[in-house]
């Protein structure tokens, strides 16, 4: 079994027949993503890959065939689409659309917190992609700003650890990024807790997050996995920092709604969206959206 990290592949190399390397992207602890040429496409792509020393195992690759699964079944204009996947070859991997523009937290980062005019149409669209998932019966659970990228219109990707609500309802342990987690995925004591909402609260602390300049929570005291789960996960038991006083009230009322504890407590995204659809329409002309697209 390969035991090295990082494939260490180099333009020109070849992941798949007519598929070849033209440089890295970077990737996490699962995955190696890379941005290739394919033949058949004919077109720039991106390959996201099985990191080698997990490669031959099992369970990463029932994960990676989940991942296939889901970008061949899910199709909106706000989610990240799928073209290919290579589960058996040499080098395990699923094949994206390239997307052009920054991460909404490469942004955040770069210009500070997002104005009206940027944060209600992207808060619509996730919204927006939310509403398709929870009606395909199907979560993300892991949205945050790293997953957004700041395009027209702004998309939804990384499908690692998207699964039918079915499926996530049986999840035991915590899963997702720390800071974007709901109690639900922080501690999922009872059966049944995580599903739609869950993606909510993921979309409400990264809107948080966009408007404020900094996640709802403060950081965890300890992430060490014998520290109490307050310690580790401050959602639980804290409430989020104080709203800035220039935000405007509706707008913080539609995102706190999302950060509520319980999750039968929160909107739906669909709710969500016609919570904003008055802030959107108060937008200069241009910049409206509404259920029909652009307003006149």
């Amino acid at each position: 079994m390969a035991t090295k990290e990082s494939w260490e592949l180099e333009e020109g190399d070849e992941i798949a027949p007519g598929r070849s390397v033209l440089k890295s992207l970077g990737g996490g602890h699962l995955y190696e993503v890379y941005l290739v040429w394919d033949d058949k496409l004919f077109a720039v792509m991106v390959a996201k890959l099985l990191r080698p020393d997990l490669a031959e195992g099992e369970r990463a690759r029932r994960g990676l065939a989940r991942e296939a699964e889901a970008l061949a079944r899910l199709s909106h204009p706000v989610l990240l689409r799928g073209f290919d996947a290579s589960l058996e070859g040499e080098f395990p991997h699923v094949l994206v659309e390239h997307l052009e523009g920054p991460t909404l937290r490469r942004l955040i980062k770069r210009t500070g917190p997002l104005p009206p005019q940027q944060l209600l149409p992207l808060a619509l669209h996730v919204a927006a992609g939310l509403h398709y998932l929870a009606g395909e019966d199907m979560v993300h659970l892991d949205v945050k700003p790293e997953n957004i990228i700041m395009g027209i219109p702004p998309r939804l990707i990384d499908f690692s650890l998207v699964q039918p609500v079915e499926r996530a309802r049986r999840i035991k342990g915590w899963i997702g990024t720390r800071a974007y987690m709901p109690p639900e995925q922080c501690a999922p004591v009872e059966a049944g807790q995580i599903g739609p909402a869950s993606d909510v609260w993921g979309l409400g602390a990264t809107l948080f997050h966009a408007i404020v300049g900094e996640p709802p929570f403060g950081r965890a005291k300890s992430k060490s996995a014998d520290a109490p789960l307050e310690d580790r996960f401050p959602q639980l038991t804290e409430e989020p920092r104080p709203w800035p006083a220039h935000v405007a009230p509706d707008l913080a009322e539609s995102v706190s709604a999302c950060l509520r504890k319980e999750p039968d407590e929160r909107p739906t995204a669909a709710e969500l969206a016609l919570s904003l659809e008055p802030q959107v329409a108060a937008l200069p002309k241009k910049l409206r959206l509404g259920r029909r697209g652009a307003l006149p």
